[in-house]
């Protein structure tokens, strides 16, 4: 197992995050004495089902100060009630890691969050610094972080296999069992289509001709990705610059491997067409992944302008502001950092960075040019954002 770079709150909180990143492995073995409440199990599911307060009745049972762990608990949101009562009871008698891998039900339930009661933590697929010596860029881009592809995969062919089965027993399967979706086949194609708009402006007109569908009922697509955490907005950077910016969002899905296995790219070799988004997207993931652990806060966006200057990625959090641009390339050219420079000359910036797939760190006027791997070293020191 690969150690993560999270600790656990000393309270209770939710831990949020796609299906297959390894949410309840990490809790075995952070909180390995914790009483734990499966709701996937069908037999778990359905005996708190008919009775939530059996829930409430086994927790009195524990000694105090024990952990407690719910497993999926948007499957069951009235255990949130039972939840709530335990902790205006109880006091600090019990403390609750509760996780999740949609905020959808939850919200749609209307359902107690326990606000103020319990904080809230993200969990992401792997990153460079949790895979240590084993990271390889490639291997990142083409199959992605999730942990079995890593843990339980040796060949590209098993890789495969898992990565085949994610995208078609949890990105639709599940998501029609959780009652999302009525028509699955309209959602596959939209899935397939989504996927080849991944890192890019979402022409939602667009998508709903390809994928042969209402555009309303794309648009209710990619907020279940959202809300499912498959998927990601990206929005607009406007901050009141001279020149007239774009205003609509990316779209970026959480995780290189299930993009290229929606995709059905997987049996086949990274493509040059291809390596900008997929960059893109891993960057982004390590961006959030770091923003999370170090609870650095601030929004992410990006900036473009009509007339074509675009930055990837930029941070902001009260005064700062960090720009990243994302180059696939193995040269890092000086045209390349033109408009984080356009930026930084309206001092619209104070730092920037430049991430390329070349070998050597490099300095371009302002602009720290670094390889991938040294960028999310970088990062993970806290050296770039927070």
């Amino acid at each position: 197992m690969y150690a993560r770079d999270l600790s656990p709150p000393d309270r209770s909180f939710f831990l949020i995050g796609p299906r297959g990143t390894g949410k309840t492995t990490w809790l075995r073995s952070v909180l390995p004495h914790a009483h734990r409440v499966d709701l996937l199990r069908d037999r778990e599911f359905v005996r708190l089902l008919r009775d939530p307060g059996l829930f409430t009745r086994e927790v009195e049972a524990l000694r105090a100060g024990s952990w407690v762990v719910v497993d999926e608990v948007q499957k069951l949101p009235a255990l949130l009630d039972e939840v709530q009562d335990l902790l205006v009871r109880g006091r600090a008698r019990y403390r609750f890691a509760l996780t999740g891998s949609s905020a959808r039900k939850l919200r749609r339930s209307g359902v107690n969050l326990l606000a103020g009661r319990a904080v809230n933590r993200r969990f992401h697929p792997l990153c460079a610094g949790e895979l240590g010596a084993e990271f390889d860029l490639e291997r990142m881009l083409r199959f992605g972080g999730l942990p079995a592809v890593w843990a339980d995969a040796p060949t590209d062919a098993a890789r495969i296999d898992i990565l085949e089965a994610y995208a078609e027993n949890y990105l639709t399967q599940e998501v029609r069992q959780e009652g999302l979706v009525k028509n699955l086949d309209s959602f596959s194609r939209f899935l397939e289509i989504a996927s080849l708009v991944n890192a890019q402006v979402v022409n939602v007109a667009g998508v709903a001709r390809d994928a042969g569908v209402a555009r309303p009922t794309v648009q209710g697509f990619f907020e279940i990705l959202v809300d499912t955490l498959i998927g990601v907005w990206l929005p607009a950077w406007r901050p009141r610059a001279k020149v007239k910016e774009v205003a609509h969002p990316k779209f970026y899905f959480f995780d290189t491997g299930a993009v290229r296995a929606l995709a059905r790219r997987l049996r086949e070799p990274l493509a040059s067409d291809e390596r900008g988004a997929l960059l893109e997207t891993w960057v982004l993931h390590e961006l959030r992944a770091h923003q999370n652990r170090a609870s650095s806060g601030g929004e992410f966006s990006y900036w473009r302008t009509p007339s074509g200057s675009e930055v990837d990625f930029i941070w902001t959090r009260a005064s700062q502001s960090v720009g990243i641009e994302v180059k696939a390339s193995e040269r890092w050219r000086r045209e390349d950092g033109a408009a984080l420079r356009e930026l930084m000359a309206t001092r619209k910036l104070r730092h920037a960075f430049g991430v390329y797939r070349g070998s050597a760190s490099l300095r371009d006027g302002g602009i720290e040019v670094l390889p991938a791997a040294v960028f999310a070293q970088r990062l993970r020191a806290g050296e770039v954002i927070g």
